[in-house]
């Protein structure tokens, strides 16, 4: 069968998590099915600038078509129509102006969609916020399936939305707590849907003994892996963490993976590692004494998943429903609501080293027994079943 994957941005440099969860679960489709992605020429979704050249090229060994952004984002009038339609009584005219500014505006894409669908057998939409989903889901939502990835934000009650998640074929859900969201607000539950979230790539080589010199990882450390960013918790993480170092006089450093948009001040107990190999961020994952998660809005930590594919506990944020949900049904970590938890948390999770065996077997376990990639495709294969349409060319 043929099928296209709808996303607002695709690359192997693009590390957001829902676009690599777009990637992996298209490569992997790629294996059984004809795969190809329509995107934009945007790298990065904070200007919408386009960095990526028009046109079809491949990427590990699926086609992509990118179609230019025409609108770049302007932060000061995003900024002004978002604070209206999530914090302010506004118009569904706002909620519409929301989402053309908040973009990314690729009325070609649109275009071609609509030309061309007839030529796919189904349709995958990730990320239900974005313009190219929320306009190219009303071109054939009868062979359509949309991953929301949808979080327990603002943006998730806007009007415009709850017609989207009754319109399409079938839902790839990240999470049930996601699942339950999703229906509550909009009451779509008569739409076939299933909970499936994502396999993890494992790097055939993971090159633990190297790592220490090459990262200067040497002695114990928690890590983060993720955006460094504000909004997902990681100013917290850092005041909580230097005050526990402050308070315990623990050698414990804190490791960070990712790209930044913060000012932080490496000193003895932080490193900013930057974006890291694939292969690098695993083997610090394996080396790691716990991952920390401070995040509030998740519709499925893929890093938590990574942990346990790497055996290891992790400390997650208990005000997010999604994490502490994850954590719950794997038995593989705890949680806190509060620097008092969190730092009990780390305290036992660095000290008790049988805890932390066990907590990390025990996700481990969990992992593989619902996020192998046999048994993800085999729920996508269910819902491409639902939406498949005869007509592809």
């Amino acid at each position: 069968m043929k099928i296209a994957f709808i996303v607002q941005r695709y690359g192997l440099e693009v590390v957001g998590g829902a676009e690599l969860h777009c990637r992996w679960i298209a490569e992997h489709l790629a294996e059984h099915h004809e795969v190809e992605v329509l995107s934009t020429t945007a790298r990065e979704y904070l200007t919408w600038e386009n960095d990526y050249p028009g046109g079809t090229t491949w990427v590990n060994g699926v086609s992509v078509r990118r179609f230019p952004v025409e609108r770049q984002r302007q932060p000061g009038r995003y900024e002004e129509i978002a604070n209206k339609v999530c914090y302010s009584r506004h118009t569904d005219e706002e909620e519409i102006q929301w989402m053309h500014e908040h973009g990314p505006y690729c009325p070609d894409l649109i275009a071609y969609l609509t030309a061309h669908h007839p030529d796919y057998n189904a349709l995958i939409f990730f990320c239900y916020r974005y313009w190219t989903s929320y306009y190219g889901l009303r071109i054939a939502p009868e062979k359509s399936i949309l991953v929301p990835t949808a979080e327990h934000d603002k943006a998730i009650y806007l009007r415009i939305f709850q017609s989207m998640f009754n319109a399409p074929a079938a839902i790839a859900y990240n999470s049930i707590e996601e699942r339950d969201l999703i229906q509550r607000i909009a009451h779509n539950e008569h739409v076939p849907g299933e909970v499936v979230g994502v396999g993890i790539n494992r790097p055939a080589d993971i090159p633990t003994s190297d790592l220490a010199a090459k990262l200067d990882l040497l002695g114990d450390f928690a890590l983060y892996i993720g955006r460094i960013e504000p909004e997902k918790g990681v100013a917290v993480m850092i005041d909580h963490f230097l005050r526990y170092q402050r308070e315990t006089s623990s050698p414990l450093r804190l490791a960070m993976i990712g790209k930044s948009t913060m000012e932080i001040e490496e000193n003895v107990h932080i490193s900013l590692l930057g974006v890291t190999a694939e292969a690098e961020k695993l083997a610090a994952l394996s080396r790691a004494q716990v991952l920390l998660m401070p995040s509030r809005h998740e519709s499925l930590s893929m890093v938590l998943l990574e942990a346990w594919m790497m055996k290891r506990p992790v400390l997650v944020n208990g005000s997010c429903e999604v994490l502490r949900g994850q954590v719950l049904r794997a038995n593989g970590g705890l949680y806190y609501r509060s620097f008092e938890e969190f730092a009990a948390g780390l305290e036992l999770l660095t000290n008790d080293s049988k805890l932390a065996r066990r907590l990390g077997q025990q996700g481990h376990n969990y992992f593989i027994h619902n996020y192998s990639w046999d048994i993800i495709m085999q729920k996508y294969d269910r819902l491409i079943g639902i939406a498949v349409t005869p007509s592809a060319s």
